[in-house]
């Protein structure tokens, strides 16, 4: 591998490459569902920490995949990694899933590239797509199997309209790309579920906080994040307010 390669370039080079496994796999026709969703994961984390761990020797690794070793903390920087982020939709046949690779600095999420190989399409931090004009109604994404009662509470209120979507990465991806506006979770991730997703949709331009509009963090001790915000950024003060009035 060439040691000119940045760290922009290794992210976005994995997450597609790691996608590729995870379709050839899935054409190979002999496993399905839950079996499929399994062996994808263990065949993407592989390659994916091998490959860090050989380009990246002096950076620490956080993986879904992986056993944790929170040493990791002293580090400065740190691969945050989802071999493959929506099991239940790849296992399915769907193409609302994807693979995070990004690199958090000093707790911020600072490098992101997020594939959609279901689409055909890798997005990154360091190239972005413009912004699309917004969508008239609002469009919201919520989970296909257990919409967040906030995020229901806070379409109505918008006069959103709803759209379900399976997972973390391919929601935050519908907002970078303008397909849709606010993508609101309070059911509950974990760090390796957002990293890549926030570093490309802040490159991007949009809001990307917590659900109470303090910023994301990463690299912590203890890798659950409670909720999340990403949106347009004209939105975003709206969307904060209705959200504290959930529950009132």
């Amino acid at each position: 591998m060439s040691t000119a390669e940045t760290d922009d370039q290794l992210a976005q080079r994995l997450a597609a490459a790691a996608g590729a496994i995870l379709l050839d796999l899935r054409a190979r026709g002999d496993l399905e569902g839950k079996a499929l969703g399994q062996a994808g994961d263990e065949a993407a984390n592989a390659m994916l920490c091998r490959e860090i761990r050989a380009a990246r020797p002096g950076d620490a690794l956080l993986s879904e995949e992986e056993k944790d070793n929170v040493a990791r903390c002293a580090r400065s920087r740190v691969w945050i990694v989802d071999p493959l982020d929506g099991t239940r939709e790849y296992g399915e046949g769907r193409s609302d899933w994807a693979v995070h690779v990004a690199l958090a600095i000093d707790g911020v999420a600072a490098v992101g590239a997020v594939a959609l190989p279901g689409l055909g399409v890798t997005l990154t931090s360091a190239s972005p797509p413009p912004l699309a004009p917004p969508n008239h109604p609002p469009k919201m994404l919520v989970s296909r199997t257990r919409p967040a009662a906030e995020a229901l509470f806070v379409a109505e209120r918008l006069g959103a309209e709803l759209v379900a979507m399976g997972s973390a990465g391919a929601k935050a991806m519908a907002v970078v790309r303008g397909e849709a506006d606010i993508y609101l979770h309070t059911g509950g991730q974990y760090e390796w579920d957002n990293c890549a997703p926030a570093a490309v949709a802040a490159a991007a331009g949009l809001h990307v906080s917590r659900a109470d509009g303090s910023p994301l963090r990463y690299n912590n001790a203890d890798t659950y994040l409670p909720d999340l915000l990403i949106c347009r950024k004209e939105l975003a003060e709206t969307v904060l307010r209705r959200a504290r009035e959930f529950g009132r």
